[in-house]
């Protein structure tokens, strides 16, 4: 009791640091779908997203646009759940597979013949301050489609994806909903190109070998 009353008399009662908030991108899909459904689209598989190194980190990252937007800029107390490529994965894996079957490459399932690989890098994922109290969610994604040919894959459409949303606060928490918004509206982008894509395929010749 002597030691207690020492410390609290001297102010040095050690306190516990506050707890990181932890963010991801949100539910998604919470409606039920029928499991024995027949998949309307084509088969897609679907890469690793790659990201530079300076971004693909758990703390969320801000830019001063109006100050010095080269430095990228952490947030000491938020956070993502996982690095923004596996979360950014993980919501076009979740919405592509709505109407298609989507294949992880890692897993190595036998893709049907003339499946079409999805590859993605995440070149831009971060809020944007164009002034103190103004702010955007940036997203800038590079997509890549390729078709399986004798000798490896050939590339056959790639297309940029940039999008900016506004933040409704300028803060952590605002970014995070800015950002969620700019994915979602990326994947849904991402999802009308794709189908586009394969619908203007020619049909498979009967030789080419399954992948």
């Amino acid at each position: 009791m002597i030691l207690t009353a020492a410390l609290a008399g001297c102010g040095v009662v050690p306190t516990a640091a506050p707890l990181a908030a932890v963010y991801d991108l949100g539910p998604g899909t919470v409606q039920a779908l029928p499991s024995n459904r027949m998949a309307p689209l084509p088969t897609l598989a679907l890469g690793e997203v790659l990201a530079p190194s300076a971004l693909d980190t758990l703390p969320i990252i801000y830019r001063l646009g109006y100050s010095d937007a080269q430095q990228l800029r952490p947030y000491a107390q938020a956070r993502w759940s996982m690095p923004p490529a596996q979360l950014l994965r993980q919501r076009v894996r979740e919405t592509l597979g709505q109407r298609r079957a989507v294949l992880n490459l890692a897993d190595g399932v036998l893709a049907p013949p003339g499946t079409l690989t999805l590859r993605l890098e995440l070149e831009e994922f971060s809020q944007l301050f164009d002034a103190p109290a103004s702010s955007t969610g940036v997203l800038r994604l590079r997509a890549t489609l390729t078709h399986p040919a004798h000798g490896g894959d050939a590339l056959l459409a790639q297309r940029s994806f940039v999008l900016r949303e506004p933040a409704a606060s300028a803060d952590a928490a605002g970014g995070v909903r800015a950002l969620t918004a700019a994915v979602d509206s990326a994947v849904q982008q991402l999802d009308q190109w794709v189908q586009q894509t394969q619908a203007a395929l020619p049909p498979l010749p009967p030789h080419l070998p399954p992948r």
